[in-house]
């Protein structure tokens, strides 16, 4: 499933870079995190539980970021696994500065299989877009109060 997202942040490109690769803004704002812990790579492992319509699941993952081109993008991978299935995920994210503000738009595919992918395939993608919805309006906040 491709995943595309356009968020607008009212604050300058390096405060949403740095926000944005926080592990105390992740923790409290990826819906459904249970534990994130950075790891010696530069990424980060997460426990989280998440859900399409009445199926859920708590995943364990690995976050790895790669092209890091501070503070203009870059790429994220994750690969999880948990009670409900399996995930498996990568994109780019770009970040724009204009006016003040700084757009992120995310591109990526996901891959899902389990449980949750043959119950709630028809609600992935919306399901996909709440969850980074509600992402990056606490990472908005987030940004803001920096």
């Amino acid at each position: 499933m491709r995943v595309q997202y356009s968020q607008s942040i009212p604050a300058d490109r390096e405060t949403v870079f740095d926000t944005m690769l926080s592990a105390d803004a992740l923790r409290s704002c990826i819906p459904g995190c249970e534990v994130l812990e950075e790891a010696g790579d530069g990424g980060y492992a997460v426990t989280m539980t998440v859900g399409a319509g009445a199926v859920r699941g708590t995943y364990r993952a690995s976050v790895s970021l790669s092209e890091v081109d501070r503070p203009g993008s870059f790429r994220m991978t994750v690969q999880g696994k948990g009670n409900a299935g399996t995930m498996r995920g990568d994109g780019v994210v770009r970040l724009s500065e204009a006016a003040g503000a700084t757009t992120v738009d995310v591109d990526g595919q996901v891959q899902v299989s389990g449980v949750v992918a043959r119950v709630g395939q028809r609600l992935l993608s919306g399901v996909a877009k709440s969850l980074l919805g509600r992402f990056f309006e606490c990472m908005a906040a987030k940004a803001k109060a920096a």
